[in-house]
């Protein structure tokens, strides 16, 4: 049932971009830490960049528990699930690492999501995984579910923030700057945003 790849390439590839939602996961070293799992979307926040590495856009939140997992451990995984079409499941198990607004790859990076605004997103960082291992699975039990379009609601209500003012929403949040396990979030003051 289950298969592994080499690579990201063909058929993988073309299915991951095609699908408007996924999930990421990552722990604490801790043993009784908190494990995260987050979905993700706004259509053009993901790229794939190489044969073995992926992006996100990351956006404020009212926490930052990948943030600070990764960069403890770095480890990831990121998950897709064909909702329409014939049955898949996609994993990419990886090593990730936040890429912070004043980090001089940030720019560069940037490139790679020409299609969407992170403006009134309150851009935070960029994630950045290399995998070790690709695997898909059959999905067989993934229901089939319609998409209508992305929400607008998240860039709604970020547009209304500057960098002081998305700096004051991060600083009164509890889970930004500390993980809820007391690991090292999103680093603040944020650095001045370049885009």
């Amino acid at each position: 049932m289950g298969k592994t790849y080499e690579r990201i390439d063909g058929r993988l590839r073309t299915f991951i971009e095609a699908q408007p939602l996924f999930f990421t996961a990552t722990a604490p070293l801790s043993g009784d830490g908190t494990v995260n799992l987050s979905p993700k979307g706004l259509t053009g926040s993901f790229a794939v960049l190489d044969e073995r590495t992926v992006a996100y856009l990351d956006f404020a939140g009212s926490n930052a528990e990948t943030i600070a997992h990764l960069r403890e451990n770095g480890r990831i995984t990121l998950m897709w699930c064909a909702f329409q079409g014939p049955p898949n499941i996609v994993r990419v198990h990886g090593h990730g690492e936040p890429v912070f607004r004043d980090d001089p790859r940030f720019k560069e990076l940037l490139g790679h999501f020409a299609t969407v605004d992170p403006t009134p997103h309150g851009l935070r960082a960029i994630i950045v995984v290399t995998a070790e291992l690709v695997r898909d699975t059959c999905g067989y039990a993934v229901p089939y579910m319609s998409y209508d379009e992305d929400r607008d609601l998240h860039a709604r209500r970020f547009a209304r923030e500057d960098d002081l003012s998305l700096n004051e929403y991060f600083t009164k949040k509890e889970y930004i700057a500390t993980s809820l396990d007391g690991l090292p979030g999103l680093p603040l003051p944020l650095p001045p945003s370049t885009v």
